[in-house]
């Protein structure tokens, strides 16, 4: 019989759980008696892991599988304990940021299913309507380049600037072609984007860090449209990702159950279902 094992969830065994993961390099395997599987989880906050931790990791240990808990403050942290083998499987970041990490840190990360995603929104605590732009203004956009590039993309679905090239995935400020608003486009720490929004007049804050944040939902004014490459993935290694865990992951974000609890739980439709998933 598959035993169900509850996922650790106390801060104390987080932190014995990532002293033990630190050296051993095994993947989520069976245990001797080939029962039962552990898939170690590498959160990061926001709402893509308590989705998880919510309403996925109870379907697989429904089916006989140990769900353990690893909690980083970074996903960067994250995802180099997933490319060193101390972790199994991520769930908050978009393939945007999975190729740039594979490219910038040598990594060989791999993503098995899309997954229920929150866009990227254009807040602002002084004004209400796009319209309101004026010359001069202070727009806060992420620092790292996969979410710098999505809020410039959003800038220009908004109307307020144009690129050299509009289908490039990642892009910069040197890709801005027009400017006619003559913005002042700052880059800072994605996190710090909802603490300092007082210092600007406008900031394009990705939907995990406003989720975080407990940002008022009534202070976005505008929601970017999600480009493939921005849809949410949960993600772990190219040796693992055909693994029957990887699998058993992907169906349960298929699942009637969780779908169930998605529909229940999707107040005014604050999450994106990519198509895959329906």
């Amino acid at each position: 019989m598959l035993k169900k094992l509850t996922a650790i969830t106390a801060a104390a065994a987080l932190t014995l759980g990532l002293t033990a993961c630190s050296g051993d390099s095994t993947d989520a395997t069976a245990t001797p008696d080939g029962d039962l599987q552990t898939i170690r989880v590498a959160t990061s906050p926001g709402p893509y892991s308590e989705l998880f931790t919510d309403a996925v990791g109870p379907i697989l240990e429904g089916q006989g599988y140990e769900v353990e808990y690893q909690s980083f403050t970074d996903l960067t942290q994250a995802d180099t304990a997933l490319n060193e083998g101390s972790a199994d499987l991520n769930v908050d970041q978009h393939t945007a940021w999975m190729n740039v990490f594979n490219e910038e840190k040598g990594g060989n990360l791999a993503s098995i299913t899309e997954v229920p995603t929150v866009p990227a929104g254009l807040y602002s605590d002084k004004y209400t309507q796009l319209t309101e732009v004026a010359d001069g203004h202070k727009v806060g956009i992420p620092l790292d380049g996969s979410n710098k590039s999505r809020a410039l993309h959003l800038l220009v679905d908004a109307g307020w600037i144009t690129l050299q090239d509009p289908d490039a995935t990642l892009v910069a400020e040197s890709d801005i072609k027009d400017n006619p608003h003559n913005l002042e486009i700052i880059s800072i720490d994605s996190g710090n984007l909802s603490r300092t929004l007082p210092d600007f007049d406008w900031a394009v804050i990705p939907g995990s860090m406003s989720y975080s944040a407990g940002l008022d939902p009534k202070l976005q004014v505008f929601q970017e449209t999600l480009r493939p490459e921005l849809i949410l993935v949960a993600v772990t290694t190219e040796d693992k990702k055909d693994q029957p865990w990887a699998k058993a992951v992907a169906d349960a974000y298929r699942s009637e159950e969780f779908k169930q609890y998605f529909d229940e739980h999707n107040e005014n439709n604050y999450w994106f279902l990519p198509e895959s998933l329906q």
